[in-house]
């Protein structure tokens, strides 16, 4: 498969609009241990997005957080933190971890949902005209709210996770059909249609949105499905891997942040965004939190790019 780098915007480029969470992390793994880290959804999605395009970022934080805690973000110039709401009395969504030997596999040591038990964010009224918007994953009903704060998003896309498809199916399902597309796990996908079959399962949900499907499968690449049509990309091949926490959220930025720069949903543009994700989040995953991202210039990332599509390039040879 080869996958062009788009350099033709077909507009100008657009910020990315992404809500979700800001957590203070705790993470164990064989490389190490770090303690009260950077770490949330909507933050790594941010970072990553970031190198490609402007983000909105909307999110609450309590009172609690480390002085300087938020210094990545703000050493951003190109992500603006007007959504950003340090609520008075309130604690940061608190998550530890431990990765196995296989890094595939973790155990979660403790969650405290702190400022996230409580009323979502409020969509300041300069960010509300947003066209490419990401909800990050969380209780899917706070994202149909989020979602009706915008004016004419032209597109949505949403992540989800099991606890929503086991606690709040009903939510969830009725969030589908105004999204544009979802990111998902293969084991998600299969636990919410019920299909054992990950493609089978990924064109179900594909069915229940607009537009399309992304079905991660870690070290095993992804899956695109959208228009009826299937498409797979491996996995960028790694060599080390420090800390996966934050990956899935690296990928969905640097996706999304692809397409508001080019500013085309076509499939060949979606898998161009997909592989740009593969890529960030091969790198991501380096070092614990944003110390890899923070670390890298988007040159390091076309690069690394270059390696990957190359990888593809496959030639039949008659016999």
């Amino acid at each position: 498969m080869k996958i062009k780098n788009s350099k033709v915007k077909t507009e100008a480029p657009s910020a990315v609009l992404v809500t979700g969470s800001i957590g203070i992390d705790t993470v164990e793994a064989p490389a190490g241990r770090v303690e009260d880290v950077l770490g949330g959804s909507a933050v790594y999605f941010a970072y990553a997005a970031s190198f490609f395009t402007d983000v909105r970022f909307v999110a609450v934080a309590g009172d609690d957080m480390p002085e300087g805690f938020l210094a990545p973000l703000q050493g951003q110039g190109n992500i603006d933190l007007k959504g950003l709401e340090i609520r008075a009395g309130s604690r940061t969504f608190r998550w530890a971890g431990r990765y196995h030997d296989d890094v595939n596999h973790r155990d979660t040591l403790q969650t405290q949902l702190g400022v996230l038990g409580e009323a979502g964010p409020v969509i300041p009224a300069p960010f509300r005209d947003s066209r490419y918007v990401f909800l990050a994953n969380t209780h899917p009903a706070l994202q149909a709210q989020l979602l009706g704060q915008l004016d004419e998003p032209a597109l949505v896309v949403a992540d989800t996770m099991d606890l929503w498809i086991e606690s709040e199916r009903d939510a969830l399902e009725a969030l589908l059909g105004r999204l544009d597309g979802l990111v998902l796990n293969d084991s998600e996908a299969r636990q919410l249609t019920g299909e054992s079959n990950t493609v089978v399962a990924g064109q179900k949900v594909a069915r229940a949105v607009k537009r399309f499907v992304v079905v991660k499968k870690g070290e095993h690449g992804c899956l695109l499905l959208t228009g009826g049509e299937v498409y797979a990309l491996p996995a960028y091949p790694c060599t080390k891997v420090v800390d996966p926490t934050g990956a899935g959220d690296s990928f969905a930025g640097a996706m999304m942040g692809h397409l508001a720069a080019v500013g085309s949903v076509e499939p060949k543009t979606l898998l161009a965004g997909m592989a740009y994700g593969a890529v960030v989040a091969s790198l991501e995953l380096e070092d614990f939190s944003l110390n890899k991202l923070r670390r890298i210039s988007r040159c390091d990332i076309e690069a690394r790019f270059r390696q990957f599509t190359q990888m593809m390039n496959i030639v039949a040879i008659d016999n």
